[in-house]
């Protein structure tokens, strides 16, 4: 059998519990069946016959008015009514003799002392006034004959065990082969079930073994009943997080290296004219070296930065009460200079105060990211407004600019580390910013947006919790 069609362990198990489960549950079902047929047929049979009883003592009551005296009594209606319910007839007197008997193949009394009289072989013996129930084998059932309010005698009806016996050996027959197709029938159900639930675990299994492997492309398919078809969900998209991940750090080290080329070309070319004695080491050609060095140093420092706000421990906050109001006024304050040589023009929109439980330095940080970025990127004359209020239950600070934009298939990437669009390439940065932004901000417990629209601006929000009891002035944001 090939490995797809096997069961496994886990399906031997589940295919063995549903065996058990419905064998149990057929042997008790048919158990119960049994004796609830059983008991039916005898409640059924037994209200029959105390009925036929209960006719032909009538009957024997008719005949014995018509006469009334037991001797000449014409008990044919009565042996007959015997002869219907597959009985035999024993009439008794009220004086315990025997005065007639019949049906079931024998010949009714006709007021003698026959064969069956008390204490005879056929006879049922003794008094039985409404008894039920077997005597000898047989099963007797008796009516007492009354006329005019007085009993003259006892009619008893004696049927022979078989005939029920037949009746339940028939029941017995059906219930026992339905028992078995309902084993049947449970089994393959079973075995369905196994197979349905047992299936997309071992496919799953196998396409994680072939994933760690070293075959990437290695998917499960999502099939199965509910939290089957979710795990299969969850380890696809664990394997595409993966992927993504070992292409990104792929990709960063490509980065990186390109990042350092240049600086680390342009000062080793500039070192070894130098050292070659081709130029003078004036203050202009040791300026552009430590330029080159800076760059250097700038771009380390983006990467440990980078580095220390992904790590596992996250970053690093000290939460005190924080005007973020006055914490983007003195941010802008303190990015002015930068602003203005960009020739952009600046305006801070905050009419009270909105409390933060923050870090102070670190959002100065996120902050001046986002700000350094307006400032790269946008073209003299471009506004720049900062705008800080409240919504929600949240602080918010946005920053919104009327630069060139982002193209839209590059929105997505704009918090990628090290990523950098195609505006970038006239651009000195290093792609790190709104990285360790995004990481400031979630450390916080906020969110950060960017919405664009090429040609028209860039807007950045950043949404932060507002600090208990806290002061939640200024403009309301959305």
């Amino acid at each position: 059998m090939s490995r797809r069609g096997r069961l496994g362990p886990v399906g031997h198990r589940l295919l063995l519990a549903f065996v058990l489960v419905t064998a149990f549950s057929v042997v008790v079902v048919t158990g119960a069946a049994l004796i609830g047929v059983g008991r039916g047929l005898s409640s059924s049979q037994d209200v029959t016959r105390q009925d036929a009883a209960t006719a032909a003592a009538a009957a024997a009551a008719r005949a014995y008015a018509a006469t009334g005296t037991w001797s000449g009594a014409d008990l044919s209606q009565a042996s007959a009514v015997a002869d219907a319910a597959g009985a035999r007839l024993f009439v008794v007197s009220a004086t315990g003799e025997a005065v007639g008997l019949g049906g079931a193949g024998g010949n009714p009394g006709m007021g003698q002392n026959g064969a069956g009289g008390p204490g005879g072989a056929d006879s049922p013996g003794g008094q039985g006034r409404g008894a039920v129930g077997p005597v000898g084998g047989t099963g007797v059932y008796s009516a007492t004959v009354t006329v005019d309010g007085a009993d003259v005698g006892t009619v008893r009806l004696v049927f022979p065990v078989s005939t029920l016996t037949r009746a339940r050996d028939v029941a017995w027959t059906w219930v026992g082969l339905a028992a078995a197709a309902a084993l049947v029938l449970a089994l393959v159900a079973g075995w369905v079930v196994t197979r349905l639930l047992t299936g997309p675990i071992a496919r799953t299994t196998q396409a994680a073994r072939s994933f760690a492997a070293g075959d990437r492309t290695a998917r499960t398919e999502v099939t199965g009943p509910g939290e089957l078809a979710e795990l299969a969900q969850a380890f696809n998209a664990m394997a595409d997080a993966v992927t993504r991940s070992e292409r990104d750090r792929r990709n960063l080290t490509a980065d990186v290296a390109h990042e350092l080329r240049t600086p680390l070309a342009a000062l080793q070319a500039g070192l070894e004219e130098l050292r070659d004695g081709l130029v003078e080491p004036d203050p202009a050609r040791l300026g552009a070296l430590h330029d080159q060095t800076l760059r250097l140093g700038r771009i380390v420092a983006d990467l440990a930065e980078l580095s220390a706000a992904e790590a596992e421990t996250g970053v690093s906050v000290q939460r005190v009460p924080v005007d973020l109001a006055r914490l983007a006024a003195d941010e802008v304050a303190a990015r002015d200079p930068q602003l203005r040589a960009a020739g952009l023009d600046v305006d801070l929109t905050a009419d009270g105060p909105v409390d933060v439980l923050a870090d102070a330095d670190r959002l100065h940080q996120a902050l001046g990211n986002v700000l350094a970025n307006a400032a790269r990127y946008c073209a003299a004359g471009d506004r720049v407004s900062v705008r800080v209020g409240a919504a929600d239950g949240h602080a918010v600070l946005e920053v919104a600019d009327t630069g060139p934009g982002i193209p839209a298939d590059e929105l997505p990437h704009v918090f990628d580390r090290l990523w950098r669009g195609r505006a970038a390439a006239r651009v000195a940065g290093s792609g790190i910013g709104l990285a360790v932004a995004r990481e400031i901000v979630v450390a916080h417990g906020g969110t950060i947006e960017v919405a664009s629209d090429e040609g028209a601006g860039t807007a950045v929000t950043i949404r932060l919790p507002l600090a208990p009891s806290g002061r939640a002035g200024g403009q309301g944001l959305r």
